[in-house]
C-alpha cells in the first residue's frame, strides 16, 4: 500500500515569532521602563516651561493697505504710445504694476538699509535686551552699545560690534518684517514684530510712509527728466505736428508731477492703520510646554526600546516573544 505523506498546510508549517509583533510584549517593555519614560517626560516638560517663561513677549502691529488709484496708467492716448517710448517716457505703467514694484522695493536691501539708517534703528535692532514697559524705553546691552555716548563695543579681537547694512537688513527681514498679499482682492498687509508694542506700531507707520515717499520721489524724478528731454527736443524741431506731440507729452509728464506731489498716499492707501498692540503675538507658551512634554515622552519610549533591544529583545522578567 502506497503511503502518501501529508504536506502540512501553510498555517501548520510553523510559527515565526520573530516576524510577529506581540502587543503584550511591547506593553511589558514600556511598563518595565516606565520610570525612564516618566523622568524623560518630566525633564522635557520642566525645560519647556522654563524656556517658554524665559522667552520675552513679542508684539506685532499690522497695517492693511490697498493699491492707490491714480492716473499714471492713462497719461497718454494710444496714438502717442510709440513716440513716447522712443522719447523715453513711460506711458504704459499702470497702478497694478506700480504696486508690485513698490512691494518688492519695500523688501529690498537698499530700501531697508536706508530706512534703518534714516530712523536710527541700528541700536534698537541689534543691541537691546528688553523693552521697559513702565518707562517706555529700551534697555540696552552695554557690552554691545552705550546709549549715552552712542559708541559700539568691541569683541575679544578688538573688532567693532557696530552692525553692517547686511546685518541690519538680515535681522530686520528675519525677525521683524513680514509683507503678505491677499491674492483674491489684492490687499497688502505689512506686519512688524518687536519687543516694544510702541516700536512695532511706529515702525509699521514709518514703512508705509517711506515707501510712498520713495515711489513718489522716483516717479517725480523720472517725469522731470522726461520733461527736460522733451523740451530739448521741442526746441530742435520746426515741424508743427511734432511740436504738438511734444507739447502733449510734456503736459502729460507735468500732470504726473502735479498728481504725485498732491497725493499723500501715492502707491499704498491705508485701509486699516497700525495701532499699538495690546496683546502679545509670541511666544505661545502653552504650545511650547505641550510640545516639549510630548517630545520628552516619545524620547523616553525610544530609549526604553533601545535598551530592551540591547538586552536581547526581552525586558527583565518579560514574557516570551510570540504565541
Amino acid at each position: 500500500m502506497t503511503r502518501y505523506e501529508r504536506i502540512p498546510e501553510p498555517s501548520e508549517a510553523g510559527n515565526y515569532p520573530d516576524d510577529e509583533i506581540d502587543l503584550r510584549e511591547l506593553f511589558t517593555i514600556v511598563w518595565a521602563g516606565k520610570w525612564i519614560i516618566i523622568l524623560s517626560t518630566l525633564l522635557f516638560a520642566v525645560c519647556g516651561v522654563a524656556y517658554a517663561l524665559y522667552k520675552q513677549d513679542i508684539y506685532q502691529a499690522n497695517a492693511l493697505l490697498a493699491p492707490a488709484e491714480g492716473d499714471s496708467g492713462s497719461r497718454l492716448g494710444g496714438q502717442l504710445g510709440s513716440l513716447a517710448s522712443l522719447a523715453g517716457v513711460n506711458i504704459g505703467e499702470d497702478s497694478s504694476s506700480n504696486t508690485v514694484i513698490a512691494k518688492e522695493v519695500l523688501q529690498s536691501r537698499a530700501f531697508l538699509a536706508d530706512f534703518i539708517r534714516h530712523h536710527k534703528l541700528e541700536a534698537p535692532l541689534m543691541a537691546t535686551e528688553v523693552w521697559n514697559m513702565r518707562q517706555k524705553e529700551w534697555v540696552y546691552d552695554r557690552e554691545i552699545y552705550n546709549p549715552e555716548t552712542g559708541e559700539w563695543g568691541t569683541d575679544e579681537d578688538g573688532e567693532s560690534l557696530q552692525p553692517t547694512n547686511w546685518d541690519l537688513v538680515k535681522t530686520f527681514r528675519e525677525n521683524h518684517l513680514n509683507v503678505s498679499e491677499n491674492k483674491d482682492n489684492g490687499m497688502i498687509t505689512i506686519s512688524v514684530k518687536s519687543l516694544s508694542p510702541v516700536a512695532a506700531k511706529q515702525w509699521t507707520e514709518w514703512l508705509v510712509r517711506d515707501i510712498n515717499e520713495h515711489m513718489r520721489a522716483q516717479d517725480v524724478e523720472e517725469a522731470e527728466a522726461s520733461i527736460s528731454y522733451l523740451e530739448a527736443k521741442l526746441n530742435e524741431t520746426n515741424i508743427a505736428g511734432m511740436q504738438q506731440v511734444f507739447y502733449q507729452l510734456v503736459e502729460s509728464e507735468t500732470r504726473t508731477v502735479m498728481l504725485a506731489n498732491a497725493q499723500r498716499e501715492y502707491v499704498f492707501k491705508t485701509i486699516d492703520p497700525a495701532v499699538v498692540p495690546q496683546e502679545k503675538s509670541e511666544p505661545k507658551r502653552a504650545l511650547i510646554a505641550i510640545i516639549a512634554t510630548l517630545l520628552g515622552g516619545m524620547l523616553g519610549v525610544f530609549i526604553v526600546f533601545i535598551l530592551s533591544f540591547l538586552k536581547g529583545g526581552k525586558p527583565e522578567g518579560g514574557a516570551e516573544v510570540g504565541v
